[in-house]
């Protein structure tokens, strides 16, 4: 049996803000911190342990893995960065609030772009400063910064990734631990569990807490289960009234 460890970066500041996120690069908040420690303790003192781990290129999801493998005394482990891992990009919505998009736009429209598998919100133009101001590191990753995607969009460069560089390393027999975003983690949990539209639209995964999958030979899912300080695990269903929704 092979395990995969999945963690939500922390709440970041954007998420207190109720703001579409994607791939600006914002920090995480004090109780982001706390949440990235608190799941660095957990898998300690439940013996778990890692050979590599991996992260998006956004701050929230490296300062998240490093709090945690530093609480684990394991800052010394290979670390792999790719922008595939990023979040979903949230286009033309990005940094706008929440609440007032849906006043503006409408809960229906508001809940299908952010939702839905298939569908995009508004692209960005390439002359916006949301859009430009990232093109150098981009550039310099050999990445062109999509204007919009929606999740099919990010399950495909996130699936291009985990079939090319981390599957291959955990049917190796490495303990691998990902820290990534809400949205990249969907795309992942879609595809091991063969889920149905209906099922990932509903789907929310809780920053800072730990997601253990269990895999068998063919890396074909056993079961999952979140990690909690008192030892307790539960499934997906099980946790959605502590998940707020995605990034």
């Amino acid at each position: 049996m092979y395990r995969v460890v999945l963690i939500r970066h922390g709440q970041s500041m954007w998420n207190v803000e109720n703001r579409f996120t994607g791939w600006t690069d914002v920090d995480l908040t004090t109780d982001g911190y706390g949440e990235a420690r608190k799941a660095g303790k957990i898998l300690k003192e439940q013996g778990f342990d890692f050979d590599y781990a991996y992260a998006s290129v956004l701050k929230r999801s490296i300062r998240t893995l490093d709090i945690a493998l530093d609480e684990m005394d394991r800052m010394w482990i290979p670390i792999t960065k790719t922008w595939k891992l990023n979040e979903r990009h949230y286009g033309a919505l990005q940094g706008l609030n929440k609440q007032q998009t849906a006043l503006k736009y409408g809960e229906d429209q508001v809940k299908e772009w952010r939702r839905s598998v298939s569908v995009s919100p508004p692209a960005l133009d390439e002359t916006d400063d949301r859009y430009v101001q990232d093109q150098d590191k981009y550039q310099r990753l050999g990445c062109t910064i999509p204007r919009t995607e929606n999740l099919m969009d990010t399950s495909k460069r996130v699936l291009e990734y985990w079939n090319a560089e981390i599957k291959p390393v955990v049917s190796a027999g490495k303990r691998v631990l990902i820290s990534a975003h809400g949205n990249t983690l969907r795309s992942l949990v879609m595809h091991l569990d063969q889920m149905s539209e209906a099922d990932v639209m509903a789907l929310n995964i809780p920053t800072g807490i730990p997601l253990v999958y269990e895999l068998d030979e063919d890396l074909h899912p056993i079961g999952h289960f979140y990690l909690t300080a008192d030892g307790s695990t539960y499934k997906h269903e099980e946790m959605t009234h502590v998940a707020p929704p995605s990034d």
